[in-house]
């Protein structure tokens, strides 16, 4: 059994009890010597601390454990940094998701506009926490789960000398969805980057059960499943591939746009909702376990993602997991220090992507190629501070591109969010 110490960053994030729950669970294999909870939010920090070490007690874990907002006294001597930090807090997600739709954009938390200036917001923390690792725990692994997950990880692996991993609990949600229709033994192609990604083929016994299942195989209630995600069934039969659920802004922008108008709130002020309702519950000191209301909260198997990555790198498993991570050659249409969501065998030495076998249709190809792009100009404006190259990024955006809009939509959300954006200051 591993011993591991682990440091959690947003630690006041209500998802940090199904974290604990994971390694409850997976107590056969990881032991946690050591957790310290950190956050800068020292109510949410004390809820939300006090419950994890609570289950920790509970399942008879004799790990010492923390409760801090000191970077420095987080990092010391660990072995893996969890980040789930969130910039501006749900405040923030809120302005993201509404002042686009004034210009006529969509405002989304992780894509489009708003995941942009959420990217511009998180880099100069991810920037900080990378800096004290390499000098307090420069071994270290860091399990990135912060959105947008994809430019923070092109940001560690491209311009630190940290050693990380991207995480998003999306794959296996979609992997989930696809084997209950097709069957748990098949073999499912996964290709993309975080949120821009696609099921590309389903085997079994050596056959490929997609075109069929497109082509109107597909049982009554898969059908509904995809209708109910904004997808429509011939949309997907000419792509020829199952999309993550965030291609429907890409897909049917018109028709989202107007339902985000409509909406009575935005998703960050039902998240502000559901967030109080679950503070409320944990502040109760008799509970002792995760509420189920928390799977209403969005990160659903979130746990499972985080801690069978850790394991397999404690315990060198040398098992698969779908990561975000640096292309190497994997994908041959996309560079090399691409960083993507894809398939990689995960053991003590990190993830390595494996070479992607099956062909990729030109669609999927020029579609990740256009948005890499653009988190490479998002990247750029966000550690240069760099105007130009947020227009640029804005404009090459599929679901941004318009100057006008881009132009005014972006100087209202930086006037909105300056005390988070230091670089352009």
């Amino acid at each position: 059994m591993k011993e591991i110490n682990l440091a959690v960053i947003g630690s006041g994030s209500t998802y940090c009890p199904e974290l604990i729950d994971g390694f409850i669970q997976a107590r056969e294999s990881l032991r946690l010597k050591r957790v310290i909870f950190m956050d800068i939010d020292e109510r949410k920090r004390r809820i939300v601390g006090n419950l994890c070490i609570r289950m920790l007690e509970q399942a008879g874990f004799a790990c010492e454990t923390l409760q801090t907002d000191d970077l420095d006294e987080t990092l010391r001597g660990a072995d893996f940094v969890l980040t789930q930090f969130r910039v501006g807090k749900l405040s923030a997600r809120h302005l993201d998701e509404t002042i686009p739709l004034r210009h006529g954009l969509i405002g989304q938390e992780t894509t489009g506009i708003g995941g942009f200036f959420k990217a511009l917001r998180s880099i100069p923390v991810m920037r900080t926490i990378c800096a004290r690792m390499e000098t307090l725990c420069p071994e270290a692994w860091l399990i990135n789960f912060s959105n947008p997950s994809g430019i923070l990880t092109e940001y560690i692996l491209n311009e630190t000398k940290i050693k990380g991993i991207g995480l998003c609990n999306m794959p296996i949600l979609m992997e989930d969805q696809i084997r209950a229709v097709a069957g748990a033994d098949s073999e499912i192609s996964y290709v993309g980057l975080n949120h821009l990604s696609w099921v590309t083929h389903i085997m079994q016994d050596g056959r490929d059960l997609l075109p069929n299942l497109l082509q109107g195989g597909l049982p009554e209630t898969a059908k509904q499943a995809i209708q109910d995600e904004g997808f429509s069934l011939e949309c997907l039969a000419s792509v020829g591939a199952i999309p993550s659920s965030y291609l429907q802004y890409y897909y049917n922008r018109q028709a989202k746009l107007k339902e985000l108008r409509r909406a009575e709130k935005s998703r960050a002020q039902v998240c502000m909702e559901i967030e109080e309702q679950l503070l409320e519950l944990y502040a109760d000191e008799d509970l002792t376990e995760k509420p189920a209301l928390l799977d209403k909260r969005g990160g659903y198997k979130y746990s499972l993602a985080a801690v069978s990555l850790i394991d397999a790198i404690a315990n060198d498993r040398r098992s698969m997991h779908i990561v975000n991570i640096k292309n190497n050659g994997a994908l041959p249409f996309m560079e090399a220090d691409d960083v993507v969501e894809i398939a990689a065998v995960v053991g003590r030495d990190g993830a390595v992507p494996v070479p992607f076998m099956q062909p990729v249709s030109p669609h999927i190809m020029s579609l990740m190629r256009i948005v890499k792009a653009y988190e490479k100009y998002a990247l750029h404006a966000a550690v240069e501070g760099s105007d130009e190259a947020a227009y640029n990024a804005m404009l090459l955006h599929p679901l941004i591109g318009d100057w006008e809009q881009a132009a005014a939509c972006y100087a209202e959300l930086k006037e909105a969010h300056a005390a988070y954006l230091p670089q352009f200051s």
